[in-house]
């Protein structure tokens, strides 16, 4: 026999922690991976002073947060799925906010398959001609595990990449290559000159206090947290 399981036991999971209602346009934080209104999301992170998450305080980015986020379509799904006339009503109440302004609604305009095919092409090929790295100042990086750890060292050890990255992040980076789990970053430490480095500075951070009159690239190292 099916059990049946009422909704509300289920509305923790597809509610927006900002505003209490269902989730709309479901965005979902890349670092920690909560899941929020994107509206909602986007308007704390505007107001936020540290763009961190709103329900674990995790920084997302120094200074790029909005880059650290991104469309949930499968939880969207899910949630439309569960709630009855949640999508129809939405897509009401959208259709009467650009009705309101005399605007039409971006949803409703049909679309020409041969000039969407021609912007994705041209997407495409920009795509393909574009710099992988970010606009973003750069910093150079040598990553080597520390002489006292167990830990493989790394197959590339020289990085380049943002200086608005965070050790957190570089952590995570080390934890996927060497320990196989972006889960295990607690189990990795990063060190400069021997100095454990905190877990919100910034490449940038690291590199003009630690490093400044020194040649590059900055050097650091990587060990475990777990000792035998």
């Amino acid at each position: 026999m099916e059990k049946k399981i009422k909704l509300k036991t289920l509305n923790p999971f597809i509610s927006c922690k900002i505003c209490r209602g269902y989730l709309i346009d479901a965005t979902t934080i890349v670092e920690c991976l909560h899941t929020f209104c994107k509206s909602c999301l986007v308007k704390h992170l505007e107001e936020s002073p540290n763009n961190a998450c709103p329900d674990c305080n995790l920084i997302i980015h120094q200074s790029h947060p909005l880059q650290y986020i991104s469309h949930d379509r499968t939880m969207q799904d899910i949630v439309y799925k569960l709630v009855p006339n949640l999508q129809d009503n939405e897509m009401n109440r959208e259709r009467a906010f650009y009705k309101a302004r005399n605007l039409p609604c971006p949803k409703d305009i049909p679309q020409d398959n041969k000039e969407s095919d021609e912007m994705e092409s041209k997407l495409n090929e920009a795509h393909q001609e574009s710099d992988y790295h970010r606009m973003d100042e750069q910093v150079n990086l040598c990553l080597e595990c520390s002489s006292n750890s167990n830990l493989k060292n790394l197959k590339r050890r020289f990085i380049r990449c943002s200086s608005q990255a965070t050790i957190t992040q570089l952590k995570k980076f080390v934890a996927k290559k060497v320990l196989n789990g972006i889960e295990k970053y607690r189990e990795i430490d990063i060190l400069c000159n021997d100095e454990l480095l905190g877990k919100d500075h910034t490449l940038k951070f690291v590199y003009v206090t630690r490093w400044r009159f020194k040649d590059p690239p900055l050097r650091l190292q990587y060990r475990t947290t777990i000792f035998d």
